[in-house]
């Protein structure tokens, strides 16, 4: 890696993890083996021990494999909020050697169909508030099987759906576990560039890699809390509030969407230790009044990326309440954790150093020349967990990575630096890429859609720095001719036929937009003047 790197590195952690031999479900098997007692997951007043969730997850497998014919490899789609559930059927589908697709609960039926349609799933297991968004592909025959959570016995045209409790219930037992390391485990999807969603490969072992690094940097371990707010469809949730923790054998607490008030209750009542958090969640967390150092006393470590962490906060956090929040940067294609600041001295501002087995470098982003510490360049990573590539896109693969001294690296599309201590700094994005609380947002993909609207005739979507969120998508308009529209009615019109995340919070009427010679918007230019102003 760029600069030192290594005076700071935690007491005795190794930089060369061993690579994972067993499977995820293996994995919570052995937490369960360990402690089939103890409280595994807790969401309102429900709670299941280790023990109860191995028997609910192995009873779903039973039924996927033996009643609906799910092969080792298929894929199985799963849209719901956090719930037990979602817990629950993920290591059902894991158990049965086959594959999770997470569902954004803010996608609409179009944007699933989607990534159906390319992962090839022909299972899903959705929450009933979810059902009606997702009947059309039951109707067209795409889905042919489907568990509804929470619903009572309904059936399609041409497709069944089968109620959560009767697949419990059935008692039908899995074939033996199969999967190993390299199988393909979970298949996140990410918008792209051109709008067309990518599906970012992760295996058994890419995911293991990264929670295996992430505990290992935080000292983290079986005795710990961790409260799961972030969603668990998305990769910061997935694996710090799920998978991680219960490899670990640790306590989890849940919340189904983000409450202010509910967090600090269920933080107080459980002594949660740690938890896992984007900088607006904190931001509102800590702007309530009822928060005081007694009640939080029992929470020890805070971590977060997704955007930068204001500094007043932080250092608020740290004189106020003793907690030094540790940022830290990943992407899916990383399964979350990549880089973490040290525990024992976070540099505030800083994505912090590389994690065990991780290698960074900045590279010139036109000559792919390594730049020397200190030169902002776009960071390339190497890893254990970087996925392998993109499901059934070899080209948008092969444009993802490069070879630097034999090893493999991935084109983050991030720009940035290393300092001489070795701490990392991200600076700007190379990409054309939207960050709203986390979550990617492509340009081209909303543009699409407003030049679907009859009153548009031109759009460039830029970002514009949110308090809150990081940053909002604001879409700059050039009105068709005769095809009068307000702000308003445009926005309500985003909301409607895209995810509430990337539809446009700001509109702008303008009567062109700049363009090059060959007719291309200069959307950096927006950009530039929009974060300059």
């Amino acid at each position: 890696m760029n600069g030192n790197g290594r005076a700071f590195w935690p007491a005795g952690l190794s930089e060369a993890p061993a690579a994972p031999t067993r499977s995820l479900w293996q994995l919570l098997l052995a937490s369960a083996q360990q402690s089939p007692a103890k409280t595994a997951l807790v969401f309102g007043d429900q709670s299941l021990s280790y023990a109860e969730l191995v028997r609910r997850a192995e009873g779903i497998a039973g039924w996927l494999q033996q009643h609906a014919g799910l092969q080792r490899g298929e894929r199985v789609l799963l849209w719901s909020q956090n719930s037990l559930e979602f817990v629950i059927a993920s290591y059902a589908v894991l158990r049965a050697d086959a594959v999770i697709v997470p569902i954004n609960a803010m996608w609409t039926g179009d944007e699933v169909a989607l990534v159906a349609q390319d992962s090839g799933a022909r299972m899903a297991i959705v929450a009933d508030e979810f059902l009606p968004r997702l009947q059309p592909l039951i109707d067209d025959g795409l889905l042919r099987e489907t568990v509804c959570i929470g619903a009572a016995l309904t059936r399609g045209s041409t497709g069944r759906v089968v109620p959560w409790a009767a697949v419990l219930d059935a008692g039908v037992w899995p074939r033996p576990h199969r999967a190993g390391p390299q199988d393909l485990a979970v298949l996140p999807y990410t918008s792209g560039t051109t709008g067309r969603p990518k599906g970012c490969v992760h295996t058994h072992a890419t995911v293991q890699a990264a929670n295996r690094a992430a505990a290992a940097w935080r000292s983290q371990g079986s005795g710990d809390v961790f409260l799961a707010v972030a969603p668990l469809f998305h990769a910061l949730g997935m694996q710090n509030g799920m998978h991680l923790p219960l490899m670990l054998g640790a306590g989890v607490v849940m919340l189904p969407r983000w409450n202010r008030d509910a967090a600090l209750a269920l933080i107080e009542r459980h002594r949660v230790t740690t938890w896992a958090a984007p900088p607006a969640m904190l931001q509102d967390f800590f702007a309530n009044p009822d928060v005081t150092p007694q009640r939080v006393r029992s929470l020890k470590l805070v971590t977060g990326g997704s955007s930068p962490m204001p500094p007043a906060l932080a250092e608020r956090m740290r004189a106020e309440f003793g907690i030094a929040y540790q940022e830290g940067y990943g992407m899916t294609e990383t399964a979350s954790f990549l880089i973490g600041n040290p525990p024992q001295r976070p540099k505030l501002g800083s994505l912090g150093m590389p994690g065990p087995g991780v290698e960074l470098r900045a590279i010139d982003p036109d000559t792919l020349r390594e730049l020397p510490a200190g030169e902002v360049g776009e960071i390339v990573v190497a890893g254990a967990q970087v996925t392998p590539g993109y499901w059934q896109q070899p080209e948008a693969s092969a444009a993802a990575f490069i070879h630097i001294d034999g090893r493999r690296f991935l084109r983050t599309g991030d720009l940035g630096h290393v300092d001489a201590e070795g701490y990392w700094f991200m600076t700007d994005r190379l990409k054309r890429m939207i960050s709203v609380s986390g979550y990617k947002v492509w340009p081209a993909e909303v543009e699409g859609k407003l030049l679907t609207h009859p009153a548009v005739r031109e759009a460039c979507v830029i970002g514009t720095p949110d308090a809150r969120s990081g940053e909002a998508v604001k879409a700059l308009i050039v009105c068709a001719p005769d095809a009068p529209i307000d702000e308003a009615q445009l926005i309500a019109w985003c909301r409607n036929t895209m995810a509430v995340y990337k539809a446009p919070r700001l509109i702008q009427f303008v009567p062109a937009l700049p363009k090059s010679n060959t007719g291309k918007v200069l959307w950096r230019e927006l950009q530039l003047k929009e974060r300059s102003s």
